[in-house]
């Protein structure tokens, strides 16, 4: 269920409000926590994958083939969240989402609102579709 009119303003209102009180802040809200989120993410999964290496070695060492299974099981699944996260994480400077299929979109400014009511939109429209 989409937004009132009068609850659209007062969203509006609000974000015009952080921007004008603190604009560093707010862009710094913008974009750069899901950047900080992916890139420690990718970071975990690194780790994460020379654990599967070491678990690997150390069931080879043990002759221990299940330890073995486990540390490349691990391996895969970190390789699949780096992987994942760093497509997935916006290059510095860029907008959390500006980029679509490839090439950067050029668009001006729109309330969080309307990005996200275009989303729902768009999900309706899908379904009704099929």
């Amino acid at each position: 269920m989409p937004l009132s009119e009068h609850e659209q303003r007062m969203l509006e209102q609000m974000e015009r409000a952080l921007y004008a009180e603190d604009p560093k802040f707010a862009s710094a809200l913008e974009g750069s926590g899901l950047r900080t989120y992916t890139r420690r993410r990718v970071y975990q999964a690194v780790a994460g994958f020379l654990v599967g290496i070491a678990l690997l070695m150390a069931g080879m060492v043990a002759k221990q083939v299940w330890l073995s299974v486990v540390g490349f099981l691990v391996m895969l699944g970190c390789a699949v969240l780096a992987v994942t996260g760093w497509r997935k994480a916006p290059k510095p400077g860029e907008q959390a989402g500006s980029q679509a299929h490839g090439r950067r979109q050029h668009r001006p400014r729109r309330s969080m609102m309307d990005r996200i009511e275009e989303r729902w939109q768009r999900r309706r429209d899908e379904q009704q579709g099929h």
